[in-house]
């Protein structure tokens, strides 16, 4: 028991210490400030209390067990006045219903959000809190008003904890074809929209690919997700060594998923784009993600995963992921992320490393892309070939260059 103790201090420290290396001042106050975080599992706030709910003459399903499949047909069995009145009462469990009308977790996540805002602020105004602490809900209440505004589409909310949100970009009940964002560490709802050095957000990554994909092919109607819909790590540490948090939010981006399957009706299934430690959670979820192909032949059912900036999928080879997905990788030279040990030793570490040559991705360019964060900057090389896997033109990817 010592020495696998001991072990397991040497490979974080290994994890740790090779990003510091590569990116001494950043990942090495990260490292520091990291503490370990508690994964969300449970259904949203209001479940039990929507569980006893018979009030409507029918037992509603519970948020714990219900499959999106099932929780579609429940929502679409409602009257307009019974999905009013569930909204208002259940925000929190509404906008989290994977299976649920589109347009109704929007409104209900407008509520929840508004009432998180309110909430916040009048934390804040406790003349007995400490000045650190109603400067935090200060923060907490402008992140929430900024996702209040007229235009977003917040299609998940849960306020607990660091904060998880989805939104939408585009128009998701009509779209031929839908991405979804996966990020990795550090994101959560203070870091989820960032006005300075926005492309380490998932909003500003989600903004990026959306713009991309509208010049490339202006007449394909399109949606992004920004689906920061787990408790990521925070900074470099345990969490980020281990498939721990991934394995908590493997089921979620499942859930999510399968949900779209009900609510939306693209022309191929969602294609995943997976950042640093979001390609854990991508490739614990991959052998269970929705498939859609009618027979192995049929093309159309294949998902398209990318990865990138990754420290692995926790597998050794895209064979472990299962059929129906086709696994596309990237990392540029800059990315402190190649410096990490590429091993899965007694639960630390993530496998093999997906550039590599015999993982099985196919492998594209990310010529112009800089550091950990760049990928999705204007004009390099793994942005483009991000929106034409995404949409599906697969003849306009770039791949390496080579010689």
């Amino acid at each position: 028991m010592r020495n696998r103790r001991r072990w397991k201090r040497v490979l974080v420290g290994a994890f740790a210490g090779a990003a510091v290396l590569a990116d001494a001042g950043a990942a090495a106050a990260q490292a520091a400030a990291s503490t370990e975080q508690l994964a969300i599992s449970t259904p949203p706030a209001g479940s039990a209390a929507w569980v006893q709910d018979h009030s409507f003459g029918r037992e509603l399903p519970d948020p714990a067990t219900t499959t999106p499949a099932a929780a579609a047909a429940f929502f679409a069995s409602l009257a307009p006045t019974e999905l009013d009145r569930l909204v208002k009462d259940y925000p929190l469990v509404v906008g989290n219903f994977d299976g649920a009308p589109l347009g109704l977790r929007y409104q209900a996540n407008r509520i929840a959000l508004a009432a998180e805002r309110d909430h916040a602020r009048a934390r804040a105004a406790d003349p007995k809190l400490d000045a650190d602490t109603r400067a935090l809900l200060v923060s907490r209440a402008n992140d929430v008003e900024h996702l209040l505004a007229p235009d977003r589409q917040v299609l998940a909310f849960d306020p607990r904890g660091r904060g998880l949100v989805t939104e939408v970009w585009g128009d998701l009940s009509d779209a031929e074809r839908i991405s979804v964002l996966v990020p990795g560490s550090d994101a959560d709802l203070g870091h989820f929209d960032q006005a300075a050095d926005p492309l380490r957000s998932p909003a500003g990554m989600a903004r990026a690919l959306y713009a991309e994909e509208r010049r490339q092919a202006p007449a394909t109607r399109t949606a992004v997700i920004a689906w920061t819909g787990y408790v990521t790590p925070s900074g470099l540490g345990p969490d980020a060594a281990t498939s721990r948090l991934a394995d908590v939010a493997a089921p979620r981006l499942q859930r999510l998923l399968a949900g779209l399957k009900e609510t939306t009706r693209p022309d191929a299934p969602p294609a995943l784009l997976c950042h640093s430690y979001g390609s854990v959670v991508c490739g614990n979820a991959a052998p269970r993600i929705p498939r859609a192909a009618a027979s192995p032949s049929d093309t159309s059912g294949i998902t398209d995963l990318m990865v990138f900036g990754s420290p692995g999928m926790g597998v050794q080879s895209t064979a472990e992921l299962g059929a129906g997905v086709h696994v596309w990788a990237t990392r540029n030279p800059s990315d402190w992320i190649g410096n990490v040990p590429f091993l899965e030793v007694g639960g630390l570490g993530h496998g093999a490393d997906p550039t590599s040559a015999g993982f099985g991705a196919e492998q594209v360019s990310s010529a112009h892309a800089a550091g950990h964060n760049g990928y999705f900057a204007e004009g390099t090389e793994s942005l483009h070939n991000f929106a034409s896997i995404s949409l599906g033109d697969y003849t306009d990817v770039i791949r390496p260059a080579t010689g």
